[in-house]
Formats: C-alpha cells, structure tokens, sequence
C-alpha cells in the first residue's frame, strides 16, 4: 500500500504517519510533498522517527503516483495568512476563527484553488485512489473537489469523534458500544441521540446538569441552554450562539488563536533544527500545548483545556487510520465524515457535502439517513450551506463582486459593506 501525503510538512504529518505505522495496514511507502520543501525536511525527517517508509518527494505528480490513498492536508497563505484573518475580523468586530465567520472564508477562498488542481492530479496519476482531506475548512473544500468531478473525495474531521467520547464517558459507556445520532456540516453538527443496546441514552444527561456541565473541555454551553436545546452541538457552534461573548473574549486576551499558533509553530522549528536526537520528545510537548490552549481564549477560559477522556475515538491520527483501515478491509464501519448528501439531509441538495455518520467499506462512504431536521436548526443549517456553495463558487471564478456576495451571505457577517471592508483588510485571497 502506497498513502501520500500533500501539505507533508504540515505540523500534523508525523503524527499522522505515527497512526499509520502502528497498525495492521500494509504500508510500503508513506510519500510526503510540500511546497515549502525546507520544512518537509524538517517534518520528513521527523515522521522517519516513527516509520521507516517515509519518502520526500521533489513535485506533487511523484508523490501521489500509484497511491492508494492520498492525504491532502494544504494551508495556502500558511499560518501568517490565518493570524492576519483573525486579527482582521475581530477588528472589525466579527468572529475571527479559522474555519467559520469572516476568517473561515478567507482561508476557504486560499485553499479551494489548489485542492481542486491536486484532485485533477490525483485523477490523472493515481485514478483509483481515495483522497483523505483534511484540509480547511473541510466540507466546503471536500465540496470544491466533489463538485468538479472527483467522486473519491472523502472529508474528515474529529470534531464529532471527540464529542462522541466525551459523551460516552459522561454515561459511563464505552464509544465503541454507542451508536450517535449526528447531523449537520463541518464545524456545525449536532449529536441528537445516543444509542446502546437499542436504548436512547441523553435523557439520563438531560436530568443531570452535573454530568451536562463535564462534557465539553472548555466553558462554552451552559446546561441550562443545553438541556432547553435537546442537542449536544460540536464546539464550533460556540460561535454561532455566542458570537458577542467569542468576540469580547478573544479581545480581552489581546491575541488570537491564530498568533498563537504561529508562535508554537516557529519554536516547534527552532528545537527540531537543533534537536539532537530529541525530536520526538519536542514533538509530543509541541502537541500537548497546542492542545491545551484549544478555545481557550475564545471561551474565556481561565485554565488550559483538559486533555480527552477518552483516546478510543478521538484524534486527527485515529479518525485518517479509521477510515482508510474501513476502506482496506470493507469493513463497514460507521464514521461520521463529510461526503455528498445523496438524500440524507432532505432539505439539502443531493450534492451538498454534509457531515453525518457513514458506512465506509471498499466502495468508499455512503451517507446514513438522519430523518427530519429541527426547525432552527434546519434553518441555520441551510443559511451556512447556501454560503458555502457561493464561497466554492467565487472561489473557482474569483471577482470581487462574487466574494462579497458570497462572505455577506455568511450569518456571521451578514452585511455586504462589511464584507467588503472584510476583504480589503484581508491576506491576499487571489
């Protein structure tokens, strides 16, 4: 088995590669490409800690030749674009976050581009091979190269997996036991219900605002708005119920997850270029922070973010190694992913990627149906959705006209003259 992996020198590649090696996959090479070819050594030399099949490769065309799976995991414009979005937007007093609102766009209008041109490399150099991205924001970017011919494109995220976990963990139930009710798109999903032997199980969390209030790792939802809410939403929803309380938070701290970030990336370099046979420790202590401060200025904590309680479901490596393992061995595992909608969602169109849970066996996956939306959630739902179609859009044929419609169609903006100051303070998108 060959995996590549575009965007291999990504902070996220070694332990990517570190999942990979140690399972029953029969990997023969591990191919890694990276525009910034100074930091894939770096990354490269790193991941060869962890699995001797790790291979740089000079251009894109090599690396995803005759691969089996292929890892697309690109950040255009690199960390720096993403702090400049962020600081942009919250000056503007808009939610500055990567993935959603104003930032959220930008970095989808960087990415589209080149995601859409790797995917007609793959088709051309490796026809048979699942595209695994990773990259962000994931539905609208799986949407981009789905849209435009590419049927093996599968996004992934482990959002939902480690809002499962924590779940599972308040009910005192193993994930593995579970079956989770979940609906929604990337970064905007909602666990309904959870199943165990057939019974619904939330109701036992809705009676106990104790074990409500231990679910998620940082103060975002309170148990009183849950339990009125029935739905567990994913973190990301954090922004969208409480964009004033995002926004005065992050300034308050007077920095962004964004800066952050940058900093941990460029001390990160700065040890492995004089490690000394120490990389895999900096490694891991480079994980552990990065993880620790994980919305932590955004929801005002006081206190860096629990680790996971759970290591069963959660984690970038765990969901890639879920996925292709379900692929490799038709397994028909159920994973909530993003994928066309093909009718799981009905009040979105057939090919509209949505992230629900999905049986992945050798034909790739295949979207469950979740039965009927609720009402304001529907709306939200389909008010994002009806955004990112025209962020793909404006993306693919760039104009200023189409950018703003389309950031002004995002309910975190709203406005098209703050679009448009939105754009001329941005990274440059095109």
């Amino acid at each position: 088995m060959k995996i590549a992996v575009i965007g291999g020198a990504g902070v996220r590649t070694p332990l990517l590669v570190n999942g990979l090696t140690h399972s029953d996959l029969p990997i023969d090479e591990i191919a890694l490409f990276d525009i910034d070819r100074e930091r894939l050594a770096i990354v490269a030399g790193l991941a060869r800690a962890y699995s001797p099949v790790v291979r740089e490769c000079a251009d894109a065309r090599s690396c995803v030749a005759d691969a089996d799976f292929v890892f697309l995991s690109i950040r255009a414009g690199g960390v720096a674009a993403r702090a400049c979005d962020e600081a942009a937007a919250l000056e503007l007093g808009v939610v500055g976050q990567e993935t959603v609102g104003a930032a959220g766009f930008a970095m989808a209008m960087r990415n589209i581009r080149p995601a859409v041109d790797y995917a007609a490399l793959v088709r051309r150099a490796a026809p048979r091979a699942w595209i695994i991205n990773f990259t962000n924001p994931v539905g609208i970017v799986t949407q981009a190269m789905t849209a435009h011919g590419y049927s093996r494109a599968i996004g992934i995220c482990d959002t939902p997996t480690e809002l499962f976990a924590d779940v599972a963990h308040a009910l005192q139930i193993p994930s593995s036991a579970c079956f989770f009710d979940y609906f929604g798109l990337n970064h905007l999903g909602w666990l309904r219900e959870v199943y165990a032997g057939g019974e619904p199980l939330l109701e036992r969390l809705w009676r106990d605002p104790a074990r409500l209030a231990r679910i998620y790792r940082a103060p975002l939802f309170e148990p009183r708005f849950l339990h009125e809410l029935r739905l567990l939403p994913t973190e990301y929803l954090f922004y969208y119920y409480r964009p004033a309380q995002a926004i005065a938070n992050t300034t308050a701290a007077g920095r962004t997850r964004g800066r952050d970030i940058a900093e941990l990336n460029d001390r990160l370099f700065r040890d492995l270029a004089a490690a000394a046979g120490q990389a895999p420790q900096i490694y891991e202590d480079y994980l552990r922070a990065r993880s620790a401060g994980y919305m932590q200025i955004e929801s005002g904590g006081s206190s860096p973010a629990a680790p996971p309680v759970s290591n069963e479901l959660t984690g970038y490596d765990k969901i890639a190694l879920a996925v292709v393992r379900a692929i490799w061995f038709n397994s028909n595992a159920i994973i909530p992913l993003d994928v066309p909608n093909n009718g799981a969602i009905s009040s979105l169109d057939a090919a509209d990627v949505v992230e629900v849970p999905c049986v992945v066996n050798t034909n790739g996956a295949r979207p469950l149906n979740v039965g009927a939306i609720p009402d304001r959630e529907r709306l939200l739902l389909t008010t994002v959705k009806e955004y990112e179609r025209l962020t793909v859009a404006a993306a693919l044929t760039p104009s200023a006209d189409a950018a703003t419609r389309a950031l002004a169609h995002n309910p975190l903006v709203g406005d098209a003259d703050l679009a448009r100051r939105l754009l001329d303070r941005f990274a440059p998108l095109w």
